[in-house]
């Protein structure tokens, strides 16, 4: 999984304008969660998705991007949970034990 960190509030834009070309997936990750290193490890046990962008949101260090995430994608902020965004739109999200590839692959076409 080739990881793109995200660590500034600018690149939630850039994800927008993104998005509008090809799907784009951002995972917010809390490190000191035991929930969340599980979907992270299944993440990154999968297939590697040609044709969409992931991010790594480290919750504990950007607090303050994921809050921006909340409000700029319209939906409620959860730990972890993991994002699709397409057209500018989030059109999927999940958190928690469902969160898995499959759902991600799933749902971006």
């Amino acid at each position: 999984m080739n990881w793109i960190p995200l660590t500034s509030p600018e690149q939630l834009e850039e994800i927008r304008i993104k998005s509008k070309e090809k799907p784009q997936v951002i995972f917010k990750h809390s490190t000191s969660c035991s929930i969340s290193s599980m979907a992270l490890s299944r993440l990154e046990r999968s297939e590697s998705v040609a044709g969409i962008d992931f991010y790594y949101l480290d919750l504990i260090a950007y607090r303050n991007i994921s809050a921006k995430i909340a409000e700029i994608f319209e939906v409620e902020h959860e730990s972890p949970q993991i994002l699709l965004v397409r057209n500018g739109e989030c059109i999927y999200d999940e958190s928690h034990y469902g969160i898995t590839m499959e759902d991600v692959i799933a749902n971006s076409n």
